[in-house]
């Protein structure tokens, strides 16, 4: 069977992506900061609960270690673990405004992964996925005719152009393994104050198709539920 392993998959589109996967035949295994959260969303969905704090060293580093001595592997890794930051003026945006956002959305993904790889080389069809957003798109926040072009989210919008180009860099150097970049579209979550025009599960669609496409599918590809983005 295959063996996901989620970021940030106590709530929204993370605990939905987790709820149809398992509904798929996947074995999820929720991670979250929260152990609280984490157990609750993993007892409600039939997963097992790994604390993880993707901003953390040491708590990345203890959950990779807690998945080798249970599963063994995993199968497929989404990091979807992501922080907004602020909204607005970017006049008043300091350094350390910037880390929080970019430590957890951009640094937290390279940490995760690189924790993992061992585990995800260990499968015979190995994922990765990565949690991207319109927000990182030059087209897309240009296009008067997309939301996105209406929101001032500086620090959230360059750690997902980043985590993007992460993903291509990734697709290129880490032969054997698929590596795509998922646009959710404006989905309704705690992120954005559930003010999103998608439902959860419509917001789920291109990370559920990338995590069950099979064996010989591309990779360095940034897909939203309508298809494929060509990223600028």
């Amino acid at each position: 069977m295959t063996i996901t392993f989620i970021t940030g998959a106590n709530k929204g589109i993370g605990r939905e992506t987790a709820r149809r996967l398992i509904a798929c035949g996947h074995i999820v295994l929720v991670g979250a900061r929260d152990r609280e959260r984490g157990e609750e969303a993993a007892a409600a969905l039939g997963a097992r609960y790994v604390p993880i704090d993707v901003s953390d060293d040491a708590s990345v580093a203890a959950a990779a270690a807690d998945v080798a001595r249970h599963e063994g592997r995993i199968d497929v890794l989404i990091n979807n673990a992501g922080v907004q930051g602020p909204f607005g003026d970017p006049g008043d945006l300091t350094a350390a405004d910037a880390y929080a956002v970019l430590n957890v959305n951009v640094i937290g993904a390279v940490r995760t992964t690189t924790a993992f790889l061992p585990l995800l080389r260990r499968s015979d069809d190995p994922v990765i996925i990565n949690v991207s957003s319109g927000m990182g798109s030059l087209a897309i926040t240009h296009d008067p005719a997309r939301s996105e072009s209406q929101v001032v989210a500086p620090l959230y919008a360059a750690s997902k152009a980043a985590l993007t180009m992460l993903t291509t860099q990734y697709a290129k150097g880490l032969k054997g393994i698929r590596v795509n970049a998922a646009d959710p579209g404006y989905t309704a979550t705690d992120i954005n104050g559930h003010s999103g025009t998608q439902t959860v599960t419509e917001g789920t669609d291109a990370i559920v198709a990338l995590a069950t496409e099979g064996p010989g599918a591309g990779t360095g590809r940034f897909v939203s539920r309508e298809g494929e983005i060509a990223w600028s």
